[in-house]
């Protein structure tokens, strides 16, 4: 259904009405208006992000792990992560120097928050690019801004929102800004713009290979074939050299996820490849992520800058990569709105009249669908009063924050975590091999670790050569000092 020829400036024509030019160009696009609901996203993602922050919703361990990051970063020592391991370089684990373009932000607030901030902010530039170019190329401003909000409200970037901070928020303006290029025929920014996919993380060296792919096929072969190149070295680059010259193991670790099943035992690359299609999360998160677009998106070439993403997704073993959840989904979100566009236009000429009636109607279509799948989306929580009351466990895991004093060294999960980064020297539960921190602090329902019933035993188990004492008991959370 890939329709290859689609995407070229030069075949766009655009109706004089509704913000087309006469002339047959592109239509304008004024800023404004897409700012001003960008403006809107980006503030309803910080506000529920914030809120989630402050109650102490953090759900998993990434948001203290970019906080330490960036923190080294801007503080200009090497990236170390203590949550993953006492001196541990986080280039070890994944390749994203591109995080490091958030120091400067630290000098002015330095803060878990600022992280929240930044990425709200960076999708909603996002949504700027999507519904500019959908205008641009329709023709149509209420196309524009219905893509807009449609786009703005998907659920790839609302799971994101809800899973914290994480690298892949630089992804998503970069590759709104590669698939506006090839929709415009400006390839040469097109494979500008997507040459620093490959600082955000390791695998988006393959994703800069299919950018690659399509010049090729759009007809740029020498320019598509460069970029193909480029991309795949530095994917082989990271993963096979800067990653495990960074890694204490040696290694790229992730390749487990593909070559290990659940249960840890060893498991082909064959059988990796036939047990992909086995599990229902995974198709459920490909019919949703095509089905946003009423399935047009599917018609355009821009669809084969997914393959990658979708590939390490359903071969891994690892249940967190198959469904809608997390924040994997994010970086497709502006490849299918933007492909949903190409695909648009490309069926205005088709000598099939059912296709080019359904192209008449597939915006509107699709908002409402968007609009309907939102009210059971995580910003459906901000219309909630429940949602800003403060509740008897957000107080208690304040008290268990405050009973650590600043500066010293403290274990925990992850409830905890983000809130003590800041200014104390925080190991994971469990990962502090070697150190006998100050204190520990944990959360006894913690969903991401083992329940703990007994925190003193436990104390004794991480370490038999220490002797820790419960200093603060709050609710279901406990801080023990080391005696």
């Amino acid at each position: 259904m890939l329709d290859v020829q689609s995407g070229s400036a030069a075949e766009t024509s655009v109706p004089e009405a509704d913000g087309g030019r006469p002339d047959g160009g592109l239509a304008t696009a004024p800023a404004r208006p897409y700012a001003i609901i960008a403006t809107v996203l980006g503030a309803l993602y910080f506000l529920y992000s914030w809120i989630r922050y402050e109650r102490f919703r953090s759900p998993s361990w990434d948001l203290g792990i970019f906080e330490q990051s960036v923190r080294a970063y801007a503080e200009l020592r090497a990236p170390i992560v203590d949550i993953k391991g006492p001196g541990f370089l986080i280039l070890g684990d994944h390749f994203s120097p591109v995080t490091a373009l958030l120091a400067p932000l630290y000098w002015v607030w330095s803060s878990p928050l600022a992280l929240l901030l930044a990425q709200a902010a960076l999708f909603a530039a996002s949504a700027v690019v999507v519904g500019r170019t959908a205008q641009q190329v329709l023709g149509s401003r209420a196309a524009g801004i219905s893509l807009t909000v449609a786009y703005g409200l998907s659920w790839g970037l609302q799971e994101a929102v809800k899973s914290d901070f994480h690298e892949i928020a630089f992804a998503v303006p970069l590759l709104a800004l590669v698939c506006r290029a090839l929709l415009l025929g400006r390839w040469s920014a097109a494979a500008g713009w997507s040459v620093p996919l490959v600082f955000v993380k390791e695998d988006m060296g393959l994703t800069v290979a299919m950018v690659g792919a399509v010049l090729f096929v759009k007809g740029r072969k020498r320019l598509g074939a460069a970029l193909a190149g480029f991309g795949t070295a530095f994917f082989a680059l990271t993963v096979l050299v800067l990653i495990p010259a960074a890694s204490r193991v040696g290694q790229y670790d992730y390749w487990a996820k593909i070559e290990k099943g659940g249960d840890g035992a060893e498991v082909s690359f064959l059988d990796s490849v036939l047990g992909a299609f086995q599990h229902g999360e995974k198709w459920e998160m490909l019919l949703f992520l095509v089905g946003v677009t009423g399935f047009l998106c599917l018609r355009s070439p821009l669809m084969l800058l997914v393959l990658p993403t979708l590939a390490w997704r359903f071969l891994s073993h690892d249940p967190n990569h198959w469904g809608m959840y997390w924040h994997y989904s994010a970086i497709l979100m502006p490849v299918v709105f933007l492909a949903l566009v190409d695909a648009v236009r490309a069926v205005r000429t088709s000598p099939r009249p059912w296709l080019v009636a359904y192209g008449k109607v597939a915006v509107p279509v699709v908002t409402a669908v968007a609009l309907v799948h939102a009210l059971d989306m995580p910003l459906r929580e901000l219309t909630k009063p429940e949602t800003y009351a403060v509740d008897a466990r957000t107080l208690d895991a304040r008290r268990a924050v405050a009973a650590v004093p600043e500066g010293s060294s403290v274990e925990t999960n992850v409830t905890l975590m983000a809130h003590l980064t800041g200014d104390h020297t925080v190991y994971w539960v469990g990962g502090a091999q070697g150190v006998n921190p100050d204190y520990l602090a944990f959360d006894l329902a913690s969903g991401w670790s083992q329940p703990v019933t007994d925190p003193v035993g436990l104390a004794a188990q991480l370490h038999p050569e220490a002797r820790y004492a419960v200093t603060e008991q709050a609710g279901q959370f406990v801080v023990l000092k080391r005696q």
